[in-house]
């Protein structure tokens, strides 16, 4: 009987996972290519035309996400993240595979409503399906532009450090042994720190800082069309850096916090491994 609730408690995760993760990409994804298609006639070559509303609908995407997920899985809804919790608050490591698989699958479906649903205006604004539109569904070194000299090794960098702020203040905002928000709160104040990374960390890679934010995409967009869909502006092989600089980055700025912080708490309040903090009452 416990062997079956377990299940049934894993099954009812990866779909929270799932669906969080979706949601999040229905707004990141869409949102940039309503931007890019948007602005085809004047936003040049690999740009990404308006930078703020694609900030902004990125943290607005994580913040509804939370909200979807937070209360059955946590919400982790990125891959950095539980491993991350895995490696420093106890969350179960035979959960944190399934827990990416349902991450990606869900960033997939979603890229593949975006696709669908701004098939027309992708065709005209990129009728060859190249480079021009790829950033609506994953990132590029330097956004696709070859004026900035940014290449796998300067982007895997920014994938790092980017990832490392976000677990780093991830970790402070959900830890309820420090001073997490209160009402609920937290979602909305991930969304913010997702803003501010997109506003101050978003030209050398376009802070996927998600492996599944990425990967996922990526794949529909190969599949639906954008063949050179693994590579960069330059030809170069560059699935790899989105994943693997943040699955690193996340277990440095999850580090980073346990090292300076959160060993310095009290430990009177436990904490449930890798969950969001839920209201009282």
């Amino acid at each position: 009987m416990a062997r079956n609730e377990d299940t049934s408690g894993l099954v009812a995760e990866l779909f929270a996972e799932f669906a969080g993760t979706m949601v999040l990409i229905l707004f990141g994804c869409g949102v940039v290519a309503q931007v890019v298609a948007g602005g085809a006639l004047t936003t040049p070559p690999g740009g990404l035309g308006d930078h703020d509303s694609i900030a902004w609908a990125w943290g607005l995407g994580v913040t509804l996400g939370v909200y979807v997920a937070a209360r059955i899985s946590g919400a982790h809804i990125n891959p950095a993240v539980t491993l991350a919790l895995a490696a420093f608050k106890g969350f179960p490591w035979k959960k944190v595979a399934p827990y990416a698989v349902a991450q990606t699958a869900g960033a997939f479906v979603a890229a593949l409503l975006v696709r669908w649903n701004y098939t027309e205006a992708l065709a005209k604004a990129d009728p060859g399906h190249t480079i021009k539109t790829q950033g609506v569904f994953s990132t590029l070194p330097a956004n696709g532009n070859t004026n900035l000299p940014v290449y796998e090794w300067g982007a895997f960098r920014d994938q790092v450090i980017g990832t490392a702020i976000l677990l780093m203040l991830v970790m402070a905002v959900t830890d309820l042994l420090n001073n997490p928000p209160g009402a609920n709160m937290a979602p909305f104040i991930v969304g913010l720190i997702v803003v501010a990374i997109g506003m101050a960390w978003g030209t050398n890679a376009g802070y996927a800082i998600n492996p599944a934010r990425d990967f996922g995409p990526r794949l529909a967009s190969y599949i639906t069309g954008y063949g050179g869909a693994w590579r960069d502006q330059y030809g170069n092989l560059y699935f790899w850096v989105p994943i693997v600089g943040p699955l690193i980055g996340g277990l440095v700025g999850a580090f980073i916090y346990k090292f300076f912080i959160g060993r310095f708490l009290p430990s009177a309040k436990p904490e449930p491994p890798g969950r969001v903090p839920a209201p009282e009452g």
